[in-house]
């Protein structure tokens, strides 16, 4: 039984960067599909929301989505911008290529999407600079030490806001995951990995600490369905 006070040190089989099967094709679908049930790409539409009255006016909107993965949560931006009759130009960056000819196929109808691989904590990412940086179930992934100074970048390239979407660490997340992803006979990845995700992810006071240590002092921290965590800098 997992120790809920502290994050979980394991790493999820995804984070593997030369992982190329249909397994990860079927995990990225499977995690789409998880995300519709869950509300989780909701958290990030009500964050743009928010922040929309402090969009750039008379070009598009610049927007990079952190381990994009299989780009639907930028195909969901895409859409909600549509919607509203925004301009987007909506970067995806990934690490892994495989993710990224993936996510480019299945953004084929979206040309406002593109994607790119890349280490987002290289010169050349660092460089480079948004209106709105967002990273959906990705902090989960880092260390704290490594987590707080990306905060501390992000702030920086980021002259609207930064949206996070991760987990909460709870047991009851842990344990529902757990139990769907095997009813479903979901793949061995997602069995493996969505609880396991659980487990890396935050509660409040993590957050509280992190934002603290990278020197962001203003900020919006709220808990939203299910077990998320909601962050805007």
């Amino acid at each position: 039984m997992p120790d809920f006070s502290v994050r979980a040190r394991e790493e999820e089989l995804m984070d593997d960067l030369t992982l190329a099967s249909n397994a990860l094709r079927q995990n990225l679908d499977e995690l789409e599909t998880i995300n519709n049930w869950l509300g989780g790409y909701r958290v990030v539409l009500n964050a743009l929301a928010r922040l929309r009255p402090a969009f750039p006016p008379g070009r598009p909107l610049r927007l990079a989505d952190l381990g994009s993965g299989g780009g639907d949560t930028l195909r969901h931006i895409a859409a909600w911008a549509r919607q509203k009759q925004l301009k987007t130009e909506l970067v995806g960056f990934d690490a892994n290529a495989f993710m990224v000819a993936y996510a480019t196929e299945k953004a084929r109808s979206f040309p406002e999407i593109s994607f790119r691989q890349q280490d987002i904590f290289s010169a050349e990412f660092q460089r480079q600079s948004f209106d709105i940086i967002t990273c959906s179930l990705f902090c989960h992934h880092f260390g704290e030490t490594e987590l707080v100074a990306m905060l501390r970048q992000l702030k920086a390239q980021a002259s609207v806001g930064v949206i996070i979407n991760d987990l909460h660490r709870h047991p009851l997340a842990y344990y529902s995951i757990r139990w769907l992803t095997r009813l479903f006979r979901g793949s061995y990845l997602v069995q493996n990995d969505a609880p396991l995700s659980v487990a890396r992810a935050f509660t409040r006071p993590d957050w509280t600490r992190m934002l603290a240590q990278a020197g962001i002092e203003k900020y919006e921290l709220r808990w939203r369905w299910a077990f998320r965590w909601q962050v805007i800098f």
